[in-house]
């Protein structure tokens, strides 16, 4: 059972070989545009309509929290729409967390839609329908943080199998942009495309249209915002002052669509989007709101009429008011907005692909997002830990109690990537000469802070490990050397280590790549542009 160098197989490659031998994408009768300036990788104009679902939500939840019976009326008004029987493709484990698909749709179907959003060939099933905006809002299993994670428009995947939503015809996978997986097969192929890129459970998901837009931002009386210079726009038909201005459900639509103002960039437009944004969050959770039994049942039946989910969402209230509480965290700076790192498609500039290993570290990040236990009390002589060690001053031997040869480097290469200090790698042999069932963690019986140093290693591993006092003896131990910078802090801190055994999952991504972490926004980031 020697613990064989088999390197990882390279980040991305599962995408790239199925890029490989897909055909080349149906040709696109859209206008091609650049990515030169564009901050966010292509980001849809219509993100605005995710982030909105999220406000209309919250404010859903706090007509329930303030008597459901008096608004119960409005929430019939949610239009409800199940999906489960047209996703056809095998669905990732569900760990713990809230992850929430919203899709901004730019139909022209029913009314007042049709005069907005490209002018494209028509549908007999959707009048024409897309989405530029693809968010996944992804709330941790404790309920208490929360990201939303932006899928560029123009990125080029792989789409797998899917129902078509009209027909329920299969419809063979192809390599084609993202947003096409919802323009033909609705809301079960987008679902069916991100869980099987991603490897994410889409637990549940919202869509909100133009018109609902514009119902949002009326009921709550209009959006106030502050322009360093005025806007004439004709493209959009907008008109604006430099200054203050307080806009209505169709100005504001028109606003956060606006492309040809300051330098023109996607970047500039990107952040009047979320500064919008956050003043509807901020609005439609106020004081002012929630006291006001007029205009708070006005907005929710706005709201209401405004949205359509998934049965399991609409009618569960826990769920929504999982979503209110770290919806309304948007304007404490609670919650991260990121952008899946890109780079341009080899095959045509005007499109992206993901950027590896960065976005499989974005997902690893999600997926190992799990519940965390309360702390244990430190074996220390103390309740209190007597050090509070960093990774990076944690010292590690992984040993590999597995019949799978490589494990044990396979996993110091993630510790490593997470800032752990690897010192060696080895095997440990089991009596029975078996794999280990789980995953164990020991420290010297003399090792005062053993304890200590062991909790932070257990914390990143999953399913978490219990450590124990009293180390096994290694077979073939052997230093750790890697192309990955592992920590080399921890000086007089006692050697840990971990015997992987057959339940090892992962090791928890909380230390992300700088492509992801430059560009992650938080609401602390929008501030008012004339300030």
């Amino acid at each position: 059972m020697q613990d064989a160098r088999v390197a990882p197989s390279a980040p991305g490659s599962r995408m790239a070989r199925r890029a490989a031998g897909s055909p080349p994408p149906p040709p696109d009768d859209r206008p091609s545009r650049g990515h030169r300036g564009d901050g966010g990788g292509g980001q849809g104009k219509m993100r605005v309509l995710a982030w909105v679902s999220i406000a209309a939500t919250t404010v859903m939840v706090a007509g329930a929290l303030t008597g459901y019976t008096v608004y119960r009326d409005a929430f019939g008004n949610i239009t409800q729409k199940s999906v489960k029987e047209d996703i056809i493709n095998p669905r990732p484990r569900d760990t713990g967390a809230l992850n929430v698909l919203l899709v901004g749709s730019d139909t022209r179907a029913g009314k007042g839609n049709a005069k907005y959003g490209q002018q494209i060939a028509r549908t007999a099933d959707a009048g024409g329908k897309r989405t530029d905006t693809i968010i996944v809002m992804h709330i941790s299993p404790n309920r208490d943080k929360a990201r939303l994670i932006s899928f560029p428009r123009d990125s080029m995947v792989q789409i797998p199998k899917c129902k078509n939503e009209t027909t329920k015809a299969e419809m063979p996978p192809r390599r084609d942009m993202i947003n096409s997986a919802y323009n033909s097969g609705g809301i079960a192929c987008t679902i069916s495309t991100i869980e099987t890129l991603t490897q994410i459970r889409i637990n549940h998901f919202v869509e909100v249209d133009f018109s609902g837009f514009k119902n949002i931002v009326d009921a709550l009386g209009g959006i106030e915002i502050c322009l360093k210079s005025g806007v004439n726009d004709k493209a959009s038909h907008l008109v604006l002052p430099p200054g203050k201005s307080l806009l209505n459900g169709e100005k504001a639509l028109g606003y956060v669509r606006l492309r040809h103002y300051g330098d023109g960039s996607d970047i500039q437009r990107i952040k009047r989007q979320q500064i919008f944004l956050s003043k509807v969050i901020a609005k439609a959770t106020s004081s002012e709101l929630l006291t006001d039994i007029g205009k708070l049942t006005g907005f929710i039946k706005a709201a209401a009429g405004s949205v359509t989910m998934d049965p399991e969402l609409a009618n569960d209230t826990q769920q929504l008011i999982d979503i209110a509480t770290s919806a309304k965290e948007l304007t404490a700076g609670g919650v991260q907005l990121t952008t899946i790192p890109w780079l341009p498609d080899p095959q045509d500039p005007n499109r992206v692909v993901w950027k590896e290993p960065d976005a499989s570290a974005l997902w690893a990040s999600i997926i190992s997002d799990t519940e965390l236990p309360a702390p244990s009390p430190s074996a220390s002589a103390s309740t209190k830990p007597k050090v509070t060690p960093k990774p990076e001053q944690v010292k590690v031997q992984v040993l590999n109690g597995t019949t799978t040869p490589g494990k044990a480097r396979l996993v110091a290469d993630e510790l490593a990537k997470q800032g752990f200090n690897v010192v060696g790698v080895g095997n440990y042999q089991a009596a029975d000469g078996a794999s280990l069932p789980a995953s164990e963690i020991h420290y010297a019986k003399g090792a005062a802070t053993g304890a200590d140093y062991a909790a932070v290693l257990s914390g990143a591993v999953l399913p978490k490990p219990a450590p124990s006092a009293g180390k096994v003896t290694a077979t073939n131990p052997q230093p750790y050397t890697s192309g990955v910078a592992a920590g080399t802090g921890g000086k007089g801190a006692p050697v840990l280590q971990l015997v992987v055994g057959s339940d090892f999952k992962s090791v928890k991504v909380t230390k992300l790549p700088d492509s992801v972490t430059n560009s992650t926004i938080t609401a602390s980031d929008q501030k008012n542009v004339c300030t």
